[in-house]
């Protein structure tokens, strides 16, 4: 059977406001390692050694705390190659963790606050 098309391939960016996008921009520069692009934004290739071969997209309920402490309504998520690592390079640019879970069947996580106060998961699948 021949593939159709008019179909979704994947997630092609993620757009948001800020109140200062510089400054959060060089935050996600300085803090997580993004390179910032010219334009403002980031580039993100998934053929990173061990980078997961999917996004994942989940809707969750309205009344989920699964985003809090954030009053945003997403979260961000981020693969990493060494979360214990990444938490060390936090620390030392005064990032501390709003908690850690070592136990899920999917990986290790941690989760952060960006300047906006939106909610960063950090994942080592």
């Amino acid at each position: 059977m021949a593939e159709t098309t008019g179909r979704v391939t994947g997630v092609g960016g993620v757009f948001f406001k800020s109140e200062d996008p510089k400054a959060l921009a060089e935050w996600y520069r300085d803090v997580l390692g993004i390179k910032i692009e010219s334009w403002g934004g980031a580039m993100l290739a998934y053929d990173a050694p061990g980078h997961p071969h999917v996004l994942v997209w989940s809707p969750f309920p309205a009344s989920t705390d699964h985003m809090a402490p954030s009053k945003r309504e997403f979260m961000l998520n981020f693969a990493v190659d060494d979360l214990d690592a990444i938490l060390a390079h936090l620390a030392a640019k005064g990032v501390t963790p709003l908690g850690r879970d070592d136990t899920d069947a999917h990986g290790k996580f941690a989760w952060i606050l960006d300047p906006d106060g939106t909610k960063i998961e950090l994942w080592q699948p």
